[in-house]
């Protein structure tokens, strides 16, 4: 299985940084490989959401989307390239900023070396991190 995390410290509240992680739709604005987000369906805490990305190719997959206080998690519905995935966004007040949390853990559904699946899974998260810095800037400006 693969894994990857990181924590990091933005400049909004944690109702502000909630609000942009389950703005699933608004997605391809400011994630640069997202290049659809759908809810396709919401049951009650829970939205099914499909993802179209390009990461070295494209690929679609759909993730069951469970928001709860100050932490948005997921786990695998169906897709091309993944056979689990599951994670986290876990947010955290600090002195009125959030401090977040993200985790992601997935298998995948062809054969790939260990080493190769982390890096996958990984090498998107300082771009990720950024994207988001960028999209707290833009929607509540500078702190």
């Amino acid at each position: 299985m693969a894994k990857a995390s990181t924590t990091e410290l933005f400049p909004c509240t944690c109702e502000q940084f909630y609000q942009i992680v389950v703005d699933y739709e608004k997605y391809p604005e400011f994630l640069s490989e997202v290049k659809s987000c759908q809810i396709l369906k919401t049951e009650e805490n829970r939205k099914l959401v499909e993802y179209k990305v390009s990461v070295i190719k494209s690929f679609s997959y759909t993730l069951w989307m469970t928001e709860t206080p100050n932490l948005v998690s997921w786990e695998f519905a169906s897709g091309d390239i993944f056979k689990t995935s599951k994670g986290y966004w876990k947010m955290q007040d600090e002195a009125g900023k959030c401090r977040a949390t993200y985790e992601v853990e997935a298998t995948f559904g062809i054969f790939v070396p260990g080493p190769i699946a982390n890096a996958l899974v990984s090498v998107n998260l300082p771009n990720m991190i950024s994207a988001y810095h960028k999209r707290i800037k833009q929607l509540y400006g500078g702190r």
